[in-house]
């Protein structure tokens, strides 16, 4: 019998997901004396592959310290769209390949209304007091904790000190420098950021919303307040204004992170709002991928608007770490979503390697830990950490975010009407926080049919 009475439901699914991604990372090489043996292992940990030499890290230090319950790896691809899609699937089928999930910040509310992740409220004090603040709200559901933190993410503002004497404080600051640069120097653009109609965009707009004091649900969730006050129609309008007039580049509208970074690196932007993995390749820290700006950026915290009650936001990324309800592991899987939210030994590996840890005394003690070249990053991270946020887990977060870019996307990028496309972003916010998962699986099920 089903352990989720919730997966019985699904089982006329079976036949459409039967193919699904057993093995959607690499397998242990045999010839590799790391790999744990199949017969020793203990658990399973799914997890991006995406940073795959810092899982792996992560991985063999458990190993080494712990040699009678081996975790063995299982790198997913790196889209977050296929990670997510290889875990539901996992659940679907009830094949139970995975002991401990690495969740996308944004999937707890997701997993945990399916009941595809084991309630952790009991672990809270090990985190509390230990991991930052915006981690632990990410990994929540309904206010209790199903899963650790792990890893974070932070947004930056990257700006060329060879043009900007000191980085803008505010989005009118940013607007008006801008214009003023690109009176002496016309063929540079201004603002480059994730504005493609992906979830990148959402973290962009989220940041414009949050940082004028909007918000798009209540404290406990259980209601939108998106369209409380003008805070959301001023954000979209302040994307739309700058598109229009020149301060976001004239490709902001397709760009994803790389975009932005390339042309940063190569010297055609003022500004630049990215994740800290930029830092080093603008740094010239890899040889094959040369920069124009080695000598000539620096970071700050993300502006706010004129008056807002916040001085910067930040959007959250970053993973945390679950306890599958199809494992048959959990107490073992149990320690280890607690020894990699809380250990020194993981928490270091991630500020070594990337990404950033969600531990907070390795911010507070960086310059023991990091590398000397990463200092200036958490002397960043150190200003933005606490007044960071984590993007809504709720239940239907998925199909909110889709609803922002399907009706936000076009209101900047096209100049549609804002008034009609925030009540659409207002109705899927309301939807999203009821939003029955089973209707989510069954949607993805036609899709994988009709692929």
């Amino acid at each position: 019998m089903s352990k989720n009475p919730f997966l019985l439901r699904a089982v006329g699914l079976l036949a459409v997901l039967a193919l699904v991604a057993a093995a959607c990372g690499p397998a242990p090489d045999e010839d590799d004396e790391a790999a744990p043996d199949p017969e020793d292992t203990a658990f399973t940990w799914a997890v991006t592959g995406a940073d795959g030499p810092t899982m792996e890290a992560v991985a063999d230090l458990w190993n080494e310290e712990n040699p009678e319950q081996q975790v063995e790896l299982e790198l997913l691809p790196p889209e977050a769209d296929d990670q997510r899609q290889a875990m539901f699937n996992d659940q679907v089928t009830e094949a139970g390949q995975y002991d401990v999930l690495g969740l996308d910040v944004i999937w707890t509310g997701e997993f945990a209304e399916a009941g595809f992740i084991e309630n952790l409220e009991d672990m809270r004090d090990s985190v509390e007091g230990t991991s930052i603040p915006g981690a632990i709200e990410s990994a929540q559901h309904e206010g209790e904790l199903y899963a650790l933190p792990y890893s974070t993410n932070f947004g930056f503002l990257y700006y060329r000190t060879d043009l900007v004497d000191e980085p803008p404080e505010t989005w009118e600051e940013l607007y008006d420098t801008v214009l003023e640069v690109q009176e002496e120097n016309p063929d540079i653009d201004g603002y480059v950021g994730q504005g493609d109609s992906y979830e990148g965009f959402v973290v962009n707009y989220l940041e414009f919303l949050w940082s004028d004091g909007g918000e798009v649900f209540d404290e406990a969730a259980t209601e939108s307040l998106l369209l409380e006050g003008d805070h959301a129609e001023k954000a979209i309008t302040f994307m739309r204004d700058a598109f229009e007039e020149g301060v976001f580049a004239a490709d902001f509208n397709t760009m994803v992170e790389d975009d932005a970074r390339l042309a940063f690196q190569a010297g055609d932007a003022i500004f630049m709002r990215n994740w800290p993995y930029a830092y080093p390749l603008l740094a010239g820290e890899d040889e094959d991928d040369p920069t124009e700006v080695a000598d000539d950026f620096d970071i700050a915290p993300m502006p706010a608007f004129e008056g807002a009650p916040v001085d910067t936001i930040s959007t959250l990324g970053g993973l945390n770490n679950a306890v599958s309800t199809l494992s048959e592991n959990q107490d073992v899987a149990r320690e280890f979503v607690e020894w990699a939210a809380t250990d020194d030994g993981p928490q270091e590996i991630l500020a070594e390697m990337q990404p950033p840890p969600t531990k907070a005394s390795i911010y507070e003690n960086y310059e023991d830990i990091v590398p000397e070249d990463q200092a200036p990053v958490y002397e960043v991270l150190n200003l933005v950490r606490e007044d960071a946020r984590a993007r809504p887990p709720v239940p239907g977060y998925n199909s909110f975010s889709l609803a922002v870019q399907e009706e936000l996307h076009g209101v900047y990028a096209d100049g549609d009407d804002p008034g009609p496309a925030l009540e659409a972003v207002n109705e899927a916010a309301e939807n999203a926080l009821v939003e029955d998962p089973e209707d989510v699986i069954e949607e993805e099920a036609d899709v994988d049919e009709d692929e």
